[in-house]
């Protein structure tokens, strides 16, 4: 979107150096990179840029209203409600694909989530890339004036708060073989916090604990990184309930997985957002039926999408007994067709933009809380297939994985 710094990096790009990025990324961490990363990152243009900031504060100030908040409290599946939940998600993350309009390049919604992304990682890959390939120094990933000491300072209030690092920890289902792992050997590294499986919880009362080194350790803070639709669909097995009463502290609180989810897209009212409908509240498909997408409301990385929707698919969801949620577990969203954005040796990539936010939890604005989510940092998906999926790229290359740099 930067024609000048596309044809400078296009031009002065080399496999060889991919090569040599791509085993810096594998070799620097105690887990390798589980996912592909492009060979590129975005150079976002100062449009573009604001119109992201301006897309990402329109959903942000809806996401406040009193109205919101009711609906949000709808979204919980009976029996799922946790204690102790904060008054305000403490992360919160938006996708925007990158689209055409008739006034250039614009956002357009995807998909949110009240729930962690790859916070750290962000900073390892865009030190990487900075590395082995001539990124401007005049260009950030970072936004409200951070840099990486600040936005890492930021994280670290945030996730540890006054808590010593061995009593936190990043809870996850066999933290060791998810995909994600690079991030969670990121957050060990620059937040001393030990990634815990799920299964190895011990329970003492309303109290956590968890080993090492032989030795109990007791939990006081969870970074949770459990998603919902993985523990239900592998029957996990754990020793206490989230919807205990425990003495613990969620960062983030498990409500908001489900709160600010796809079950908040049809609420949103936007020029940056698509039409989208819960599938059960329909009388009647839209006509246009073909240019909609069906998601299911609990999955997650787009697991159960549909894109060639039609009549019959609908009416057999609902006629399913072994789909418990029935057809009010799906929304029907208007698909959008990216834009061929980013010129490659092989043609244009597509790309998605998942722009990061940050809302520490505090007792009051006056001890550093806000009274709004901050903006701090971006992630990339890029792609040339049907779908942003790693089925929908084999054997492409200048997708996956990036980053977007701005002014």
């Amino acid at each position: 979107m930067i024609p000048e710094l596309r044809k400078k990096y296009n031009s002065e790009f080399s496999e060889e150096n991919y090569v040599k990025f791509i085993n810096d990324l594998n070799a620097s961490k105690i887990y390798p990179v589980d996912f592909r990363v492009s060979e590129t990152p975005l150079f976002l243009s100062e449009d573009l840029t604001k119109k992201l900031v301006q897309a990402a504060e329109e959903i942000v100030s809806q996401l406040q209203t009193d109205e919101f908040k009711k609906k949000s409290d709808e979204a919980i599946p009976a029996g799922l409600a946790v204690p102790k939940e904060d008054d305000h998600p403490i992360f919160l993350q938006i996708d925007f694909a990158i689209c055409k309009d008739e006034n250039g390049f614009a956002p357009r919604l995807i998909e949110l989530q009240g729930f962690p992304s790859l916070y750290c990682f962000q900073i390892f890959l865009e030190e990487k890339y900075r590395e082995h390939f001539s990124i401007p120094d005049n260009l950030t990933t970072y936004f409200n004036g951070l840099n990486k000491n600040s936005y890492l300072q930021l994280l670290k209030d945030t996730i540890l708060k006054d808590t010593e690092p061995e009593n936190v920890v990043l809870l996850e289902i066999e933290p060791e073989k998810q995909k994600t792992r690079i991030d969670f050997a990121c957050t060990k590294d620059m937040l001393g916090i030990n990634s815990v499986n799920l299964s190895s919880i011990a329970k003492k009362g309303k109290k956590l604990f968890y080993k090492k080194d032989k030795k109990e350790i007791p939990i006081k803070r969870i970074y949770n990184r459990v998603i919902y639709d993985e523990l239900k669909r592998k029957n996990i097995q754990y020793n206490f309930n989230f919807t205990d009463e425990l003495d613990v502290e969620w960062v983030g609180h498990p409500n908001w997985f489900f709160k600010i989810s796809k079950h908040s897209l049809p609420y949103f009212k936007s020029e940056f957002v698509p039409s989208c409908y819960f599938l059960n509240e329909l009388n009647q498909y839209p006509d246009d039926l073909k240019n909609y997408v069906l998601k299911p409301l609990y999955s997650f990385a787009g697991l159960g999408v549909e894109v060639d929707v039609t009549p019959e698919l609908l009416d057999k969801i609902s006629d399913k007994s072994n789909l418990p949620a029935g057809r009010q577990g799906y929304i029907l969203q208007k698909k959008i067709e990216y834009a061929p954005l980013i010129k490659t040796p092989d043609g244009y990539s597509k790309a998605e933009i998942r722009m990061m936010f940050l809302w520490p939890a505090r007792r009051s604005l006056s001890e550093g809380g806000r009274d709004k989510p901050m903006l701090v940092n971006n992630l990339v998906r890029m792609s040339k297939g049907k779908m942003m999926g790693v089925a929908f790229n084999k054997d492409k290359t200048w997708v996956g994985s990036s980053l977007a740099y701005h002014f």
